[in-house]
């Protein structure tokens, strides 16, 4: 026999959520080129800078030695170009050469001028393509398995691997405008810039892995989509959770809980004392003369040993939470004595836990 308890009960909302990194980074060549080395290991870590993929640089390198040609000829061309113009400059103030001569020398110095600015920008630009057929991760994460093998034609629309960043992580899931509403007041005080830069609304998300153990770190909402989805009713959002071990990747799922509100004066019985039956649940309670009655309920949420009964009982109701299958059977066989109440010799119920002395 247990008495029932009453007290305030968190209601926990709980949606299918996948996870996913805040940035995941598709590195595809800048350049076209044969794919010579893989410099990095499937599925590791990499670093913001590290070299990824080495393409073949000759044909950049060609063109590099090109360019640097083409500069020094045209450095060549405007040096011709200024000794002119210095030479035939005090020439046409003197008349001894015609002044057209000179407008020649000085626009031909122009051309020249401009000449070598383009050879320079050429040779910048090759000098660019060739650091391109080193690949390498913009970012901190984990590299997947390239999609690109050694000797590999590659080019700018080649997905050569995919890199995720992982730590932090993001779990996406869509809560309905309804139960949305319970606790927008805390992420729109946050979006709206109502606390202070830096700082996020106290509300522990909660992440049950697939799985079906809690992640050991909590985390906070940091994204809420801007519109209610017209189709479904739901409203899209991410919680960020700290996951430096890489436990979480990218692609899995999982169960956000999120508290949206309190059940005032709850009323909790132990767990075992609900009987379920095709979907309906019963409870005995216990009559002042000590009479197993058998009473209809609904249900709430279970919480820890307890289960909430949102009908069907009263604060100062007593139940039966041991011996239950005694009584069915014997309301089963005497019907009548059933609609009455069974008589009972009461004990106090103690939970396995107590029992065993915290041992």
């Amino acid at each position: 026999m247990a008495s029932v308890i009453q007290q305030n009960v968190p209601v926990f909302g709980e949606w299918v959520a996948q996870l996913n990194g805040p940035v995941n980074a598709e590195i595809t060549p800048k350049v076209q080129g044969y794919l010579l080395q893989q410099n990095y290991q499937n599925g590791f870590f990499v670093k913001k800078g590290q070299l990824l993929f080495t393409l073949d640089p000759r044909q950049y390198e060609a063109a590099v030695d090109q360019a640097k040609a083409e500069v020094g000829t045209a450095e060549a061309n405007l040096a011709k170009a200024d000794n002119d113009v210095q030479r035939d400059t005090p020439l046409a103030a003197q008349k001894a050469i015609a002044q057209r001569d000179l407008d020649t020398d000085l626009t031909t110095q122009e051309a020249m001028r401009s000449q070598l600015q383009a050879a320079k920008a050429s040779l910048a630009n090759a000098e660019l393509n060739l650091t391109w057929t080193k690949v390498y991760s913009p970012i901190d994460g984990i590299a997947g398995v390239s999609n690109s093998q050694i000797g590999d034609l590659v080019g700018t629309t080649t997905k050569m691997v995919t890199v995720s960043q992982v730590n932090p992580i993001w779990a996406y899931f869509n809560p309905s405008e309804s139960l949305f509403l319970k606790f927008a007041p805390q992420v729109t005080a946050f979006i709206s810039g109502k606390l202070p830069r830096g700082t996020h609304p106290q509300m522990p998300v909660e992440l049950i892995q697939a799985n079906d153990v809690p992640y050991t770190s909590s985390g906070k909402i940091i994204y809420v989509n801007r519109q209610v989805g017209t189709g479904t009713g739901t409203i899209q959002m991410a919680a960020e959770f700290p996951n430096p071990q890489a436990v979480l990747r990218p692609g899995g799922y999982g169960r956000i809980r999120i508290k949206v509100s309190d059940n005032e004066n709850a009323l909790l019985v132990p767990q075992p004392a609900v009987i379920e039956v095709q979907s309906e649940y019963m409870i005995i309670v216990l009559t002042p003369e000590n009479k197993a009655v058998f009473r209809p309920v609904k249900v709430g949420d279970r919480v820890g040993p307890n289960w909430v009964i949102t009908e069907g009982l009263k604060p100062d109701d007593k139940v039966v939470v041991e011996g239950i299958e005694r009584l069915q059977m014997a309301a089963a066989a005497m019907p009548e004595l059933a609609k009455e109440g069974i008589p009972v010799n009461p004990k106090p119920y103690v939970p396995a836990a107590a029992v065993g002395g915290g041992d």
